[in-house]
């Protein structure tokens, strides 16, 4: 009886603290997002997955462009083949024309806000407008006809072109074919490294260029069932809503160039040169990449400026865009490498020698390794080739195709390892958006998160992958804590359209927050296993389809059965920050509870006996040698998150103990944890892995102490990166 009597006075005295059961707590926190989000159809259902009703559209192209080296510029035609899979007819089409963005008279240059007295932002961009008002940029629409050749009535407004047809494109399998002519300039992708997404690089020392063309022809804007026509104007942040198509593409350019391209070589054996035919061949079954064409082949181009012209002819299957580079410095290496279901892709590398020798050590390895561990975690990529350019533009993407200029080794061929480590986190991070946007083919000018956010959570696990050593404390938690602890009249949440955040908190908002969130909830809130399926579940769902914020928060919750409301409202619509504090700790003593002399809390005493014992009857002797703690919780930056405690034991032992989010569903304030531990205590420490992204470590203990600083060590270790 006596182990009866003493856990009844346990209980009795806990609850005499209380007086009174607590009534609910009526909290926004955890109510379901059903009036934010939109409301399941046939076409996207509740449970995230398209339905039976829903439709995209469809935009084939067939185009001819021609490179001129001598002044920079383009020249297209296209024929484009519009299906309209709606249910509605459409009497119009809007094109966007991107290229418009770098006019003079271009709405982002100018409505920028400068104060040439700042001397971050301001001196930074005041060069970029003063060249870009004097611009003769933009695209110069040459000709738009139907498919008899007739004149069609079209207005431009901006970055977009309205096209007014003589009679609707019929719903439900309707089509129309038009073509448009068109030539533009090219731009210094140099000379406006924010905003320029493709362009040239001049170099000086042999008189060359490096291209790298993107956003360089007339492409069809989306019309789905979220928002009709997504017509919202390119402001240079934003990114695109594209169609899923078919592409046939002949680039004209000098004969001495090599051309790296979205999509599959058609006329290989009349471009390239027998060897490096005989190169690809071996590049198919060889374990290392091959060099197709060297570092002598190119600086032998380099100096041997052709006259004649040579047309490349490239075929890309159902991809959103369509990008290719093309120079005579081009040092070009690949390798095939094998997907889980036994399907082969090219993973290639194209590279002035300015890049060599660390473009050839790294480039298309980090390519094949973002292949298979996207794969691993989404789906087996599907096209044919993935392509890692370095040029002028600082990390660009787009299906089977990307531009990065990370990685430009000193003149005597020397780099240091944080230049290796930002080359290859910036290749697979470009090289990893084929899946998210270029496949999982999210509204970029909408929702950056949805393809930013997701590729850079992607993008550190392939890092981590590659190089545990080199990544394996990226895109963890504590680096997203200063951005956390900012202004709070400065922040917005991340569904906020990317024109409308800060262009100093875009990197934090769009990439490493949603990043960061996902990691919390893959190693904190789900656990890997519910989360990975889930997240695949999202990717084989929406693989060539074109998902909304919903499909994803409802994927997510459907294919693993947990309540993620609290979770999407609080790091996606909120902007507060997990700042969980440890108030209190008591020990409660009971007649049998054994506290050594320098016990470090708050005791209780107990004198009351309790029906719970007697409930318990001779159960109760179980509890004689164990030690009970009441913990009291504050949640101070409002964000609602587990409590991750630490129980440090006096005899040097310690564990770990995961309390839910739904902790806090009666009071999101204020709650109390009672712990009943077989050993006796000396300290707790919340969130002793830094694994919640807890803003402040200094309430995180009990008894109070000067936090052993691991985020001051993580931070000197970020900084040592950097610097090596």
């Amino acid at each position: 009886m006596r182990y009866l009597f003493t856990l009844g006075l346990l209980v009795m005295t806990y609850w005499s603290f209380a007086q009174t059961p607590k009534q609910p707590y009526t909290s926004s926190k955890f109510e379901q997002l059903d009036l934010e989000l939109p409301t399941p159809n046939n076409a996207r259902m509740a449970d995230g997955s398209a339905g039976p009703e829903y439709w995209q559209q469809r935009a084939d192209y067939n185009i001819k462009v021609e490179l001129n080296d001598d002044n920079q510029s383009i020249k297209g035609f296209e024929t484009i083949t519009y299906y309209n899979n709606s249910p509605k007819d459409l009497p119009y089409l809007w094109v966007q024309l991107d290229q418009n963005l770098f006019d003079k008279n271009a709405d982002t240059y100018k409505t920028l806000d400068i104060n040439p007295n700042d001397g971050n932002l301001g001196t930074y961009m005041l060069p970029i407008y003063l060249q870009r008002i004097n611009s003769d940029a933009g695209n110069k629409i040459l000709a738009v006809k139907d498919k008899m050749g007739n004149p069609l009535k079209y207005a431009i407004n901006r970055t977009m072109m309205r096209i007014d047809l003589p009679a609707p494109v019929k719903a439900k399998g309707g089509m129309v074919s038009f073509s448009i002519e068109w030539t533009f300039n090219i731009v210094d992708a140099k000379a406006d490294p924010i905003y320029t997404r493709s362009g040239y690089e001049y170099f000086d020392q042999d008189k060359n260029y490096v291209y790298e063309m993107a956003q360089w022809f007339p492409r069809m804007a989306v019309y789905n069932d979220v928002r009709g026509w997504q017509h919202k104007q390119f402001m240079g942040r934003g990114e695109f809503a594209l169609n899923f198509g078919n592409y046939e593409v002949a680039i004209t350019v000098p004969a001495d160039h090599i051309v790296a391209s979205t999509g599959e070589l058609q006329n290989a054996a009349i471009v390239l040169k027998p060897i490096h035919l005989q190169r690809l061949e071996q590049a198919k079954t060889a374990k290392e990449p091959v060099l197709i064409v060297n570092q002598a082949e190119a600086e032998q181009a380099e100096k041997e400026r052709a006259t004649a012209k040579k047309t490349w002819i490239y075929k890309a299957q159902n991809v959103r865009d369509f990008a290719w580079a093309s120079s005579r410095k081009f040092v070009w290496d690949a390798v095939q490498v094998t997907m889980e279901n036994g399907k082969k892709a090219w993973a290639m590398s194209y590279y002035p020698k300015e890049g060599n020798p660390l473009w050839g050590k790294v480039s298309t390895k980090a390519v094949v390794q973002t292949l298979k561990t996207y794969s691993k975690h989404t789906i087996d990529y599907p096209y044919p080739v993935a392509i890692s350019v370095h040029g002028p533009v600082g990390g660009m993407e787009y299906p089977m195709i990307s531009f990065n200029n990370q990685g430009r080794p000193k003149p005597d061929g020397t780099w240091t390892k944080g230049v290796e480590k930002g080359t290859v986190s910036v290749i697979i991070h470009e090289v990893g958006h084929n899946f998210f946007p270029m496949i999982i083919n999210s509204d970029e000018r909408q929702w950056t998160w949805m393809d930013e956010g997701l590729n850079t959570f992607m993008q550190h696990i392939t890092e981590k992958e590659w190089d545990m050593a080199m990544f394996g404390e990226d895109g963890l938690p504590p680096t997203i804590i200063t951005y956390m602890k900012g202004d709070p009249k400065k922040l917005v949440p991340i569904m906020t359209n990317s024109e409308q955040i800060d262009l100093m908190q875009f990197g934090p908002n769009a990439y490493s927050k949603p990043a960061v969130a996902l990691n919390i909830l893959r190693e904190t809130v789900m656990g890997r296993e519910l989360f990975d399926y889930a997240f695949k579940e999202y990717a084989r769902r929406w693989a060539f389809k074109s998902p909304e914020p919903a499909d994803f928060f409802r994927t997510m919750e459907d294919a693993s059965a947990t309540d993620l409301d609290w979770f999407w409202r609080g790091w996606f619509y909120g902007t507060e920050a997990v700042d969980v504090s440890l108030e209190s700790v008591k020990v409660l003593k009971t007649p049998t509870t054994k506290l050594s002399a320098e016990n470090p809390f708050d005791a209780a005493d107990f004198t009351m006996f309790g029906y719970v014992a007697m409930q318990l009857g001779e159960k109760a002797g179980q509890y004689a040698d164990n030690y009970f703690y009441n913990l009291e919780f504050k949640n101070v930056g409002g964000l609602i998150m587990p409590v991750v405690i630490q129980a440090n034991y006096k005899d040097g032992s310690n564990e770990i103990i995961k309390i839910p989010a739904e902790v806090w569903r009666y009071n999101p304030e204020k709650v109390n944890k009672f712990l009943v531990l077989s050993k006796e205590v000396a300290s707790f420490v919340i969130d002793p892995n830094m694994e919640t992204a807890d803003i402040d470590l200094g309430n995180n203990t009990m008894p109070r102490k000067v936090v052993p600083s691991k985020f001051e060590e993580f931070k000197k270790k970020q900084a040592q990166g950097e610097s090596e």
